[in-house]
């Protein structure tokens, strides 16, 4: 450990020279050049950025070179949370910016590879993605899409689905997209908040080896959004649009001769898209982000953080409905080109991507940890099969990442890239805390808070701690904090999901513990604690033993607390998926057993351990620890999660039975869960 640091063995160490080539030694020098201002390093650097917050923002928005039709007044113009006024004056469009990125990208150079399981690969030049917006634009207009009209697509992660994007955003219009894998309910839940103009299909995708017809989920939704004008149909299983009411084509919409691109200029805080919460406990929230708040806060963290160039090829592991695939489309902000993938990540195998990432020659490689533990836990190892020396940089996302996982990534796929763990949400479509090029990288840490984001850990009280697990707040307004919710109209759901605990203070729901370096570690989410006898652990404690075990292929950790008076430490379940060809049995048991009374303490061995197929995730991967949780606890299924927004519904079934069971009075309890309880 260095400076007291986070425990952790060092794994990646940055040269002089890789930093003092990043973006980030390049800003700081313009500082130093430009501003007057000269730091010693990257805590001297995030201290001011989180204390002089017009300073930062402003020097970050004069540094990228943001256009903008009017000047603005002051970067920040009131600071209160929830409430805080950015850029006010301020005329711009985030379209415009991805569309001349900041490093001048030649006309004929790529700017989007569209990869796919359905049909064959398609490659846009920064030429081609222009002249396509520039005709939707236009393909819009004739629709009657007006500023602030909503359009939306039920689409995978293709070329089509960017151009779209785009020219709404271009019109000053909002986006809206939801995973082609969500069933009609999870898309009605959310589109059904939002009354979209426009609706973008497709009638189905393949996932690997499977076809998936998606053409009923498609009249369903289209019969439930009474809003919707016109349907955009983009061929991709068939050109024959039947099944898909009223629809025009996407080649139909791109009829039309366009010239270049008009961008409507709109204020810094008018919405650019809506995303929407995992839902997996109650109607997901819309959140609304606006046009200057995301684009700031992306040419902070791609470029300083990041550190993604124009020559850069950028990838990311997403669909359509989690907030990465509008993390990755802020790529082509950089100049850089952007990799989608629209399939399945196992097929044929595990390895694929990895050879989707040497074949395309991908110089940074984004995905989820759930991702990685699985090719750890499959035992490949890309560094002797795949050419990646191209590869530069690894971003993990979605749930914490244990050491093992930051080991396999240094020991199977290459010694010499930065892997980066980054955590912060759909709720600022970016990171809190992650990498930066001045860190080193520790297994299982997160290296640093971000610039411009003034994170802390607090007690119950509301006090600042460091090296103690704390809940994860902000402390000081961040741009890309949403808006607002749509149909919010006073503000109360939006105070509610994020103020109610400290006021003035952003709550995010994770536990955190800071080091004294400023490198941190997140414990899981805080609705989610594990609490024994008032002492409180993140699940992901209980998740990293668990992944060192070799039986063990997936787990889920779930805490049942007591009726007051029964009793303080509560039922502590535990949910294992054993590896091929081995079952849960009294032996695993007992090793899951000591490996965690060993590990961390008798106090958190489990209650209760049963076999299950799979762990139910979200389609980004997260495992749903408080709706599981509230089904042991006697809630219904459709109260606590909607079964069509999740990447494995069936999986719930065990979790059912096993609810049913024990409200039974126990007799069968572990048959009910497909194992055993312990």
């Amino acid at each position: 450990m260095e400076r007291g640091g986070a425990p952790g063995d060092v794994l990646w160490t940055p040269s002089r020279e890789y930093m003092d080539a990043s973006r980030l030694s390049g800003f700081m020098q313009w500082l130093g050049t430009e501003r007057g201002l000269h730091f010693d390093g990257y805590d001297q650097l995030w201290e001011w950025s989180v204390t002089d917050l017009d300073g930062f923002w402003s020097s970050v928005w004069s540094y990228f070179g943001v256009r903008s039709q009017a000047p603005f007044e002051a970067a920040l113009a009131d600071s209160r949370m929830p409430g805080a006024s950015w850029f006010p004056g301020a005329r711009l469009n985030y379209a415009e910016h991805a569309l001349q990125p900041l490093d001048g990208k030649a006309p004929d150079a790529p700017a989007v590879v569209s990869l796919s399981q359905t049909r064959e690969r398609v490659e846009l030049s920064m030429a081609d993605l222009r002249g396509e917006v520039a005709k939707a634009v236009v393909g819009l207009k004739a629709l009657g899409v007006v500023k602030g009209d909503r359009v939306a697509a039920y689409v995978p992660n293709v070329s089509e689905t960017i151009v779209m994007f785009l020219a709404t955003a271009a019109l000053g219009a909002i986006w809206c997209s939801c995973a082609i894998e969500f069933g009609a309910k999870a898309v009605i839940d959310r589109l059904g908040q939002i009354g979209p103009k426009v609706l973008m299909v497709v009638d189905g995708y393949r996932y690997g080896d499977k076809v998936v017809d998606r053409r009923p989920e498609v009249a369903t939704v289209r019969e439930a959004l009474g809003s919707v004008d016109a349907t955009v149909y983009l061929p991709y299983l068939s050109d024959d649009p039947a099944g898909v009411p009223d629809a025009i084509t996407y080649k139909e919409l791109l009829s039309s001769a366009a010239g270049e691109v008009a961008f409507e200029q709109v204020p810094f805080d008018h919405p650019l898209y809506i995303l929407f919460s995992s839902g997996t406990t109650g109607l997901p929230k819309a959140i609304v982000h606006c046009h200057g708040g995301i684009l700031i806060e992306h040419l902070k963290v791609l470029g300083l953080h990041q550190g993604l160039v124009r020559d850069d090829k950028f990838f990311w592991f997403t669909t359509t409905g989690w907030m990465m695939w509008n993390y990755l489309v802020s790529g082509l902000l950089m100049g850089s080109a952007i990799v989608c993938f629209d399939g399945n990540p196992g097929w044929p195998d595990l390895e694929m991507l990895w050879r989707m990432a040497g074949d395309e020659r991908i110089t940074y490689f984004g995905t989820s940890a759930a991702y990685i533990m699985s090719c750890r836990k499959a035992g490949i190892a890309p560094v002797g099969s795949v050419d990646l020396s191209s590869l530069n940089g690894v971003g993990s996302t979605g749930s914490p990442l244990p050491a093992e996982g930051f080991e396999w990534v240094y020991n199977s796929v290459k010694s010499d890239v930065h892997l980066s763990s980054i955590s912060g949400g759909t709720d600022i479509c970016s990171a809190f805390v992650g990498g930066s090029p001045f860190h080193p990288v520790r297994a299982g840490v997160i290296a640093c808070r971000m610039l411009g984001a003034k994170v802390d850990a607090y007690d119950d009280e509301g006090n600042p701690v460091i090296g103690k697990q704390g809940e994860l707040v902000v402390t000081a307004p961040m741009p890309s904090m949403p808006v607002g919710f749509f149909g919010d109209s006073n503000g109360d759901r939006y105070k509610e999901a994020y103020f109610d605990k400290f006021p003035g203070v952003w709550r995010h729901g994770d536990w955190i513990t800071i080091y004294p370096d400023g490198s941190c570690v997140i414990s899981g989410r805080s609705d989610a604690t594990l609490n024994r006898g008032g002492v409180r652990m993140g699940t992901s404690e209980i998740y990293a033993v668990l992944d060192a075990l070799p039986e063990v292929s997936d787990s889920l950790v779930v805490h049942i607390e007591h009726a007051e008076g029964a009793g303080d430490t509560g039922d502590l379940t535990v949910f294992v998926v054993p590896t091929a060809g081995r079952g849960l049995d009294e032996e695993l048991k007992a090793r899951i057993k000591s490996a965690v009374r060993t590990s961390l303490s008798p106090r958190y061995v489990p209650d209760s351990i049963y076999e299950i197929g799979e762990v139910p995730r979200t389609l980004s991967g997260k495992k749903l620890e408080v709706p599981v949780k509230r089904i042991l606890e006697g809630a219904a299924v459709g109260q606590v999660v909607s079964r069509e927004s999740l990447a494995n519904p069936s999986a719930l079934d065990a979790v059912v039975a096993l609810a049913r069971a024990r409200r039974a009075g126990g007799a069968g309890a572990g048959a009910g869960a497909g194992g055993t309880g312990g």
